[in-house]
């Protein structure tokens, strides 16, 4: 396969990556949008301020409530700040750092010992009465409370999830933008001299290769026009002429001289 069939199957494939990308940045984008302006909006409504700097209480010494200080609660990390560092202050010290569940569930008993009573006229009636009545101020107040904290905390949480989706789609957008990048050179080579005749590795031809200037050793022929081995047409030679073979290279054998004998 030529390489500028490769580039240009990388290429598209690259293409295609990117789009599919970047259509997943815009759809984060887009629910980041939603989330921002979804909190904005909804806090925006409940008209709420900080305090100014000069109205905080001695207990009031967050950091947040200082830089938010006469500001209106329109974000996430404000709503954070106002539920945990104001609210949540103000909650606590409502009936001793008591919820409101245990609040409502102390002002129930209190109530039922009151209609135990046989005389309601009774000092301890009196006195009884007045507590539960106090008891169930305090438990309306920590419900008031609790339940805007738990507001604000949601709008927090919330405005996290828009964040999160706002960071994804900011890595969508940059990986889409690093293969259109990668495509368009791609493209590019392809369209290159070198690409258009370059072409991948094939296997090498292991055939051997015969040199034209060898010339073949002619071969005896044998009876009826077969060949013979050049080893035998000599034996057949030394036979005819009386001759010996000649003795191999080497040999540990020695001819006697009968003149030195």
């Amino acid at each position: 396969m030529k390489r500028r069939t490769l580039d240009l199957i990388f290429s598209v494939g690259g293409v295609a990556v990117a789009l599919l990308v970047l259509v997943l940045g815009l759809v984060l984008q887009n629910q980041a949008n939603f989330a921002k302006n979804y909190v904005h909006d909804q806090l925006s409504e409940q008209k709420i301020t900080f305090t100014p700097k000069a109205g905080l209480q001695p207990d009031e010494t967050a950091a947040c409530l200082r830089t938010y200080a006469g500001q209106a609660l329109t974000t996430g990390s404000q709503a954070e700040c106002y539920a945990n560092d104001y609210i949540g202050v103000d909650v606590e010290a409502v009936n001793d750092g008591k919820t409101y569940s245990q609040t409502s569930s102390e002002a129930r008993t209190m109530s039922s010992k009151l209609e135990a009573m046989a005389d309601q006229a009774s000092p301890e009636a009196v006195a009884l009465a007045a507590q539960v009545k106090a008891t169930q101020a305090k438990a309306t107040t920590l419900f008031q409370g609790e339940t805007l904290r738990g507001l604000l905390l949601t709008s927090y949480g919330f405005s996290i999830f828009g964040e999160r989706a706002q960071q994804a789609a900011w890595v969508c957008f940059g990986l889409a933008a690093v293969l259109l990048l990668a495509s368009i050179a791609g493209f590019v080579h392809a369209g290159s001299k070198s690409a258009a005749t370059g072409s991948s590795p094939t296997r090498p031809d292991r055939r051997p290769v015969r040199s034209p200037n060898v010339v073949p050793v002619p071969q005896g022929r044998g009876p009826r026009g077969t060949r013979r081995p050049q080893a035998q047409r000599g034996s057949r030679h030394m036979r005819q002429h009386g001759g010996a073979s000649r003795p191999p290279v080497g040999s540990s054998s020695v001819t006697s001289n009968p003149k030195r004998a």
